[in-house]
């Protein structure tokens, strides 16, 4: 991790702290290693972050769950329980809070399970903190995106909660994955729109490069085979041959 340098001085410095981001923005950090927490926790509090961490994978989980941050950056490698467990049970829970994974690995298979497991951006260590922040950032702009002002979407017998992240179809509950879900809350609130595969990908998987657009054709026939009254002629998720998909009230 490359140290941000910070020139001001001690007033400017707290000045600088105050003004750069409410601090009403939480950031949880669960790593094992106490340097790279030391200089997370220095350098987002820096930016006016209120920062709180975690040594070990149970302890974020439960802390994640008990103090409901706004951001989680979370290690894959750690004691306890694996960073991509915690992921797994976090996103089951509370499928639109924030997950960024750090790793020392770079082999791409753990890139694709944490991304499939609903995390919302990895970052590769070393990594430069500039470029965490920036992609803290945007992974915030996307989560905090007013979907509209309708909590509850509607469309033949599927209703979609927004807010408790629920989908019932003629009123039983429907069983989707984190990522369904969040891929489904794309498409009600951008109704009418052809969404083609890349931006899917950045908007709701929040990566730019990852390995395979397929995954985006594997969700969606899963996704139709839950809220369509016949998956193989689906009258609200649409294909829109050569460009992506469409949703249709």
């Amino acid at each position: 991790m490359e140290p941000t340098k910070h020139p001001h001085g001690a007033g400017e410095r707290d000045a600088a702290r105050t003004a750069a981001k409410p601090a009403t923005t939480r950031v949880l950090i669960v790593e094992d290693e106490p340097s790279m927490t030391a200089g997370l926790r220095d350098n987002f509090e820096y930016e006016g972050y209120e920062v709180t961490t975690a040594a070990d994978g149970i302890e974020g989980l439960e802390r994640a769950l008990a103090e409901h941050p706004d951001l989680i950056l979370l290690d894959v490698m750690m004691p306890r329980m694996s960073g991509l467990d915690v992921c797994r049970q976090l996103k089951a829970r509370c499928p639109s809070l924030p997950i960024i994974m750090l790793t020392a690995r770079s082999q791409e298979v753990d890139k694709v399970v944490g991304l499939e497991l609903g995390a919302d951006d990895y970052v590769t260590k070393p990594f430069s903190v500039r470029e965490l922040l920036a992609r803290s950032k945007a992974v915030l702009r996307r989560a905090r995106a007013n979907p509209g002002e309708q909590e509850i979407r509607r469309f033949d017998d599927v209703e979609v909660n927004l807010r408790n992240c629920q989908v019932r179809r003629s009123g039983r509950l429907v069983e989707l994955s984190a990522r369904e879900f969040e891929l489904l809350k794309y498409f009600v609130c951008h109704p009418g729109e052809t969404l083609n595969r890349e931006r899917l990908l950045a908007e709701v998987w929040g990566y730019h490069h990852y390995p395979s657009t397929r995954t985006i054709d594997a969700h969606i026939v899963r996704l139709r085979q839950k809220i369509e009254e016949r998956p193989e002629e689906p009258r609200h998720i649409l294909t829109v041959h050569g460009l992506g998909y469409k949703f249709v009230e």
